[in-house]
């Protein structure tokens, strides 16, 4: 009897509505890029500004567009089963990072100067504030939420899905510019440079749509955003915890 109703997700799946106007997906591709730029270029120091201030703004798209409580992933009475999916990847996350970390073929690639140089309050601000409220919130909301369930409506959950995670691994191409001087074993591959650049923004592009993937999956599978909050929380926040752990702090 539990196990069926931590499946039961027949309410909370968007159908098919063929003929829907293709402007309204466009409009919110159109501003996840503005919002994308600002917060990563133009005036970062207002990330949880652009955060906060997105998710609404991208919600109240959906909801114009038609969208459900329950097509957008938060429908109150999925709200339960989602904290539990949440809850399990969050655990299962942690056991997989404190194996690899303590490995030593995987434990450089927890290594992060930015994150073993912050102090502890401003650790616990990203991870515990700036994350949840910021990163996590935004980036659900808007990619397997309103954009998923938009693209869901329109061409079917399959295409939903790929769309979404491709346009999420996109996204990520900003923030990644300067990854391989933030992790030492990215920049040594390819003998460092430009080509270092390339393969670790390639490489955040690939990683992120397949985890896109999953957090889709979640999405599907339990019918809430919360179980790939509680995922994609996890998959960044553990990392603070074990980044700060494993680097060495460069004197």
């Amino acid at each position: 009897m539990f196990m069926e109703w931590l499946y039961d997700n027949s309410y909370a799946l968007p159908g098919l509505e063929p003929n829907l106007p293709w402007w309204p997906v466009v409009a919110v591709i159109v501003l996840l890029l503005l919002i994308n730029v600002a917060a990563n270029k133009a005036v970062p120091g207002y990330y949880l500004f652009w955060a906060l201030g997105g998710s609404v703004v991208v919600l109240a798209l959906g909801v114009m567009d038609g969208c459900t409580w329950g097509d957008l992933g938060l429908a109150p009475r999925t709200w339960i089963r989602g904290l539990i999916w949440g809850g399990i990847a969050m655990l299962v996350v942690f056991a997989i990072y404190a194996v690899g970390s303590t490995w030593r073929r995987t434990r450089q690639a927890f290594h992060d100067q930015n994150i073993a140089g912050l102090s502890l309050p401003r650790l616990f601000w990203q991870s515990l504030v700036e994350l949840p409220f910021g990163t996590v919130l935004f980036e659900e909301i808007a990619f397997r939420g309103v954009l998923w369930a938009m693209l869901a409506r329109r061409y079917g959950i399959v295409w939903a899905t790929v769309w979404s995670s491709l346009l999420f691994g996109l996204w990520h191409i900003l923030p990644s510019l300067d990854l391989h001087e933030r992790n030492s074993r990215l920049g040594e591959v390819g003998g460092g440079g430009h080509l270092a650049r390339i393969i670790a923004i390639v490489g955040s592009v690939v990683t992120t749509t397949i985890g896109g993937i999953v957090f889709c999956g979640l999405r599907i599978g339990s019918g809430s955003l919360f179980a790939p909050m509680g995922l994609h929380w996890a998959t960044n926040g553990w990392g603070y915890l074990f980044a700060r752990a494993v680097t060495p702090k460069q004197k």
